[in-house]
């Protein structure tokens, strides 16, 4: 019972950080270190930060458990992309580590 609910949430989640890179692109500097330089830079921050988060975010509501599955390998595949970046590229701040560990649980989550 506790499982779909938090699958349900982290989908919820995913749609939030996507709609606040597609509404306030120039404040996710805040949540990510990323800086959008001009036009193109806030561009990109809202199609692929906004509209991809939402896309996947909103899939398991229609799709079921396949976009579930698909939502939880993409957390997986990202925070073990991160987990060697953050040792590689010196970035072991506090939201690093706390993105890591929500990507991780998440994915594990969403796969069960």
């Amino acid at each position: 019972m506790i499982v779909p609910i938090l699958q349900y949430l982290g989908c919820i989640l995913t749609v939030l950080v996507g709609l606040f890179s597609l509404l306030a692109p120039e404040r996710i500097v805040s949540f990510t270190g990323l800086s959008p330089q001009g036009g193109r830079g806030i561009t990109e921050i809202r199609s692929v930060l906004g509209g991809m988060f939402i896309a996947l975010g909103i899939l398991p509501f229609f799709l079921g458990n396949t976009a579930f599955t698909v939502l939880g390998i993409v957390y997986l595949a990202i925070g073990l992309v991160r987990l060697p970046s953050i040792v590689i590229d010196k970035s072991g701040t506090q939201s690093n580590w706390i993105s890591l560990v929500f990507e991780l649980v998440f994915g594990v989550i969403l796969i069960l």
